[in-house]
């Protein structure tokens, strides 16, 4: 896994709305919290969207974006985003090769782990999280490292 205080790996990947984001985009202008998870619609994937909807405010008060990834495909993530009113980034990585990058592992070898990322303005990581039980602790665990980061 990506450690803190090394470059986070850099990637391209598409929105629902068929354009890509980078992680450069946000280069020298925006922090970045990039949240992987298992699963659109399923129970904790769904509690953990809606955590980080309902925080969206305070990201952005920071200074911070938020992406979320998974391997769902693009017309997933819409509908996703759509039903839940998500305000924030869902990207498709539909072979894994982002979320390999980042040395997210499958829990139990089965289901695709849940790990968020702190990335400052710098491109550098500040924080790792990973908890496959604890989904809606991603949010409180990457807004207290973006505070100490202000």
């Amino acid at each position: 896994m990506v450690e803190i205080g090394s470059p986070a790996p850099r990637f391209r990947l598409q929105t629902s709305a068929g354009e890509y984001i980078s992680l450069d985009d946000f280069h020298g202008n925006k922090n970045v919290v990039v949240y992987f998870y298992p699963k659109d619609f399923t129970k904790g994937c769904t509690a953990e969207a809606c955590e980080f909807r309902d925080s969206y405010e305070e990201f952005k008060n920071l200074g911070a974006e938020v992406i979320g990834i998974s391997n769902d495909n693009l017309k997933s993530h819409e509908a996703f985003a759509s039903e839940h009113k998500l305000p924030f980034i869902l990207l498709s990585d539909p072979d894994g090769s982002v979320r390999k990058s980042y040395g997210v592992k499958k829990t139990f070898g089965l289901v695709p782990g849940r790990v968020s990322f702190v990335i400052d303005k710098n491109g550098m990581v500040r924080h790792v999280f990973s908890s496959q039980s604890r989904a809606t602790a991603h949010v409180s665990e990457a807004l207290a490292v973006l505070k100490s980061l202000t």
